[in-house]
């Protein structure tokens, strides 16, 4: 299955599944009911990420089928999370079994390759898990992610195109007003799959550069969870704990209204997935300190701009 053809197929089904899962998960009380952290005065339908499953499946099947293990495991473990929740204990044995799934089909190269990629399954899972908090926010940003996977190239070309175009397709139905939810389910798929791709982006193109290019390509779920710890530590409150002071949740106590909060943190990781891009191509200092310099850049944001101070109200 070429590029096009991969791209056709995972927005196609998606933009056919994703309807039809909507109503699944109405006719069967999958719901997300409103709460005192959550921004909608509604109902609205989970199964948004059994979607997206789908949609990858096929071109998946065709070039990497054993990607879709690991991936599967996630969306049942987050299937039960949505259902009827799943506790903190179990689901972090449940994370680590599938990062060390993932870590035996797509180990990063090195005698911990597993590991390392284990690691990632269960960083990202959290992160993006975290980031879903608005209306097309964690959709919009792992498309941008994806995306950045296809341009690098390599073997994480193929899975991640088709990511991207099946988050396209789901992000019709999600983007503001949302008519469906990823839910925990979609969360956690998407988490491991781009953990997946960060493997498979390490082992392909190698080098300084591909290392130094994969914090940049998943920086935005990774910066708003460690603005999240740094400002809970700070306040003496559980890491754990929930709250609405993310770095979205502060922008809209800015003055953003949510549309445009969602489009400038899209629009950030996009511009951090072409700086990875750019990265990838250059000698081991230049990447490095590029590298370096994004980090710098982002703890000066999270810093300066007030994001990790604690808020008395939150």
């Amino acid at each position: 299955m070429n590029a096009p053809a991969i791209v056709a197929v995972a927005f196609g089904v998606a933009l056919v599944a994703t309807p039809v899962l909507a109503r699944v998960a109405r006719a069967i009380g999958v719901v997300d009911q409103p709460g005192p952290l959550k921004i909608h005065d509604a109902a609205v339908p989970y199964l948004g990420g059994v979607a997206v499953f789908v949609a990858v499946a096929g071109p998946l099947a065709a070039h990497r089928p054993a990607l879709l293990v690991p991936m599967a495991l996630a969306l049942l473990l987050g299937l039960a999370d949505d259902v009827s929740g799943v506790a903190p204990r179990n689901r972090l044995a449940a994370e680590i079994m599938i990062g060390a799934v993932a870590g035996s089909i797509a180990p990063v190269p090195g005698s911990l390759g597993g590991i390392v990629t284990a690691a990632l399954v269960i960083g990202l899972i959290n992160a993006v898990n975290l980031l879903d908090g608005l209306d097309g926010l964690a959709g919009g940003v792992a498309l941008a992610s994806a995306a950045g996977f296809a341009v690098i190239g390599g073997a994480a070309r193929s899975p991640a195109l088709a990511l991207a175009a099946a988050l396209g397709g789901f992000l019709v139905y999600n983007r503001p007003p949302a008519r469906i939810y990823l839910g925990d389910a979609g969360a956690y798929l998407i988490g491991t799959a781009l953990a997946l791709l960060a493997a498979l982006a390490i082992t392909d193109p190698g080098g300084v550069g591909g290392w130094a290019a994969i914090p940049l390509l998943v920086a935005l779920p990774v910066f708003d969870t460690g603005v999240a710890i740094a400002r809970r530590v700070r306040a003496r409150r559980p890491v754990f704990g929930g709250d609405r002071s993310h770095v979205y949740d502060q922008l809209i106590d800015r003055g953003r209204t949510r549309v445009e909060t969602v489009l400038v943190l899209v629009a950030a990781q996009a511009v951090l997935a072409a700086g990875a891009a750019i990265v990838v191509q250059l000698d081991a200092i230049g990447a490095i300190a590029l590298g370096t310099l994004t980090a710098i850049a982002l703890v000066a944001v999270a810093t300066i701009g007030g994001f990790i101070s604690p808020k008395k109200t939150s």
